[in-house]
């Protein structure tokens, strides 16, 4: 299985296929986990609605004006066509490059940018709609913050793209990712961070204690004062709790970093 496609998304996992492919024709009447989907993809693509898992007349009325503003038959029902313009951007990320960097932080940083010009985003409650199921083996909710799980899907993407070894064993938990990196000796602790010590393609920490880390992003480029990043779960105030990915400059305080020495 694999987090990656070429031209066939059958290879793609099952909690990923879950995302982007249709099994049949949604409509009015629809319950449960199916109509939540298209009512997250249509607030997702810019017409939204209550996500309440109900496919009802507003529903049915929202699919059709979707319909037409992207040029497809206006019937209210979600059939293949409507479909894949609905998960166009997911399936842009889950899509192989055909230009492959060889340095696995290289690799990280072009999928990480690669996600970010799609703009991923949290839908229908904290935690919760189809980017962080992609990010989190198909769960959610308010349990499962999200930009560890980011961070893990990108270095799963860049050892597929480039047929390199993960270099460690990614989590959901920014803790276990620094302890994991500690145990290797790829953790760069704060006093030790610089333009020539952090790479891009590194991963840095928010630290709250010595033990205790709280979130966690990609680093696109270090300077000597601040770093820039893209990362997900954030938000304009930076906090671990936020709702989409995004790009944004960052102070080395509290920041330690993991490395993925070639």
């Amino acid at each position: 299985m694999s987090y990656t496609f070429t031209e066939d998304t059958s290879v793609l996992y099952r909690w990923i296929r879950d995302e982007v492919e249709l099994e049949s024709t949604i409509k009015r009447g629809k319950r449960g986990i199916a109509a939540r989907r298209v009512q997250e993809w249509l607030s997702l693509n810019g017409f939204s609605l209550v996500i309440d898992g109900d496919y009802g007349r507003v529903t049915e009325m929202t699919v059709a004006e979707f319909q037409h503003y992207n040029g497809l038959n206006e019937t209210g029902e979600v059939n293949d066509a409507t479909w894949r313009v609905f998960v166009r951007r997911m399936m842009d990320v889950l899509r192989r490059p055909n230009e492959v960097p060889d340095r696995f932080d290289a690799a990280m940083l072009k999928a990480a940018e690669r996600h970010l010009a799609v703009h991923p985003r949290e839908t229908g409650g904290q935690n919760m709609g189809p980017w962080v199921r992609l990010y989190m083996k198909g769960n959610e909710g308010h349990s499962w913050p999200w930009c560890a799980g980011f961070t893990t899907f990108l270095m799963e993407q860049a050892s597929e793209i480039t047929g390199k070894n993960m270099p460690m064993e990614g989590s959901f938990s920014c803790d276990w990712l620094a302890a994991n990196a500690k145990a290797k000796g790829t953790l760069v602790p704060e006093h030790g961070a610089g333009p020539n010590t952090v790479p891009p393609g590194s991963l840095f920490l928010v630290r709250r204690t010595s033990t205790d880390w709280t979130h966690t992003g990609l680093v696109v480029e270090a300077g000597r004062d601040l770093f820039k990043t893209i990362e997900g779960n954030t938000n304009d105030e930076g906090s671990r709790e936020g709702y989409e990915v995004c790009a944004r400059r960052r102070g080395y305080g509290s920041k330690d970093f993991i490395i993925f020495p070639e």
